[in-house]
């Protein structure tokens, strides 16, 4: 086992860092974890993501990733909102955008220091072995994080923290070394029902359990293609992603912004965009405009498409000229969105 003395600064160079949250878990296999992914793929509650079903067996499991792994170390960097994320819910023409895609894209923040974090520990144990991963590569973030105890899984199935929330971004360090593990996260949810009764379009069967075809996050980032129409009422002005099930989490109460990484803070322009103004994006305006953002790797036409979803929601017959226009965009699903909208604000009063 390493020495308590190398964890505890392990533990505080994370702190020094940027990471508010730091754990450790054994990568050995777990039956229940790898149980609970094979019922959601088995029942197709991933939707399209089909690179969740073709390397299930790497997810299941740290090992089952990298053989030689005995360690997890997890690790949650804040994002706390410094305001009411679900302030825009009656501004129809504004775009809603989910917290977490406000500021710079995440995965360049939270890898850059977890590379640092990495390149201290290498120092310290130069025969030991670590790999790094953000949110691109099969790892369990959420239940490793709970094993790790920097949270537990609540029923909106995303991490809550008792200091911070449900605003963490996660990552996780692989090592071939053997750390003390801590005791895992407890379930504090009770009989709470706030994230559950929150959800615009009812995408959690029951509770602890998510069906992301219904889930609007995944439907404005994920999903190609057209989104089903009896779906597009339901997504309101959301653009990009949804924080309605966080948002209303009473473990927010703790979350402080103070905790937020400066790296991570929203850019003023986003905070609430006139829905307007993205309409107009070509593709190379769309680039510019987020470039650095975790936005743009949905592409122009799939965010557009959204916004045409919001505009068709917004009631706002001013918006009708730029709607009218995109009717014949050179994106068939964009061209789709476009008279799907444009025919809600002709029928509108």
């Amino acid at each position: 086992m390493v020495n308590a003395e190398l964890q505890a600064k392990l533990r505080a160079e994370a702190a020094r860092l940027g990471f508010v949250a730091c754990g450790f878990a054994s990568a050995a296999p777990d039956p229940q974890r790898a149980a609970r992914l094979e019922e959601f793929l088995g029942q197709g509650r991933h939707g399209s993501m089909e690179w969740m079903e073709a390397r299930k067996g790497q997810r299941a499991s740290p090992q089952g990733l990298w053989p030689d792994a005995r360690s997890v170390i997890a690790l949650g960097m804040g994002y706390a909102p410094d305001g009411d994320p679900l302030a825009l819910a009656d501004m129809p023409e504004k775009a809603r955008i989910s917290v977490y895609a406000q500021g710079r894209d995440y995965h360049d923040v939270v890898k850059k220091a977890l590379k640092a974090l990495a390149r201290w520990l290498i120092e310290r144990e130069p025969e030991s072995e670590l790999k790094v991963f953000v949110d691109t590569a099969p790892v369990m973030e959420k239940p490793l994080g709970q094993a790790a105890g920097i949270g537990w899984q609540g029923k909106h199935t995303n991490l809550v923290s008792r200091d911070h929330g449900s605003w963490l971004f996660l990552g996780a360090i692989y090592s071939t070394l053997d750390f003390v593990p801590d005791a895992p996260g407890t379930d504090r949810c009770g009989s709470c029902r706030a994230c559950q009764d929150a959800c615009p379009t009812d995408a959690f069967p029951s509770p602890y359990v998510l069906d992301a075809r219904r889930c609007i996050s995944y439907l404005t980032i994920e999903h190609k293609g057209e989104i089903d129409e009896d779906m597009r009422p339901l997504l309101g002005n959301r653009i990009y992603g949804c924080d309605d099930c966080l948002a209303v989490c009473p473990w927010n109460k703790f979350a402080d912004a103070a905790h937020a990484h400066t790296k991570l803070l929203p850019r003023e322009e986003l905070i609430a965009p006139d829905l307007a103004t993205f309409l107009a994006f070509d593709d190379a305006g769309f680039r510019q405009f987020f470039s650095g953002s975790p936005i743009k790797r949905v592409g122009r036409d799939r965010f557009v498409r959204n916004c045409l979803y919001a505009t068709g929601n917004s009631g706002s017959k001013a918006l009708a000229p730029v709607v009218r226009h995109l009717c014949s965009d050179n994106d068939p699903v964009v061209a789709e969105a476009a008279q799907w909208a444009f025919a809600r604000l002709s029928a509108s009063p």
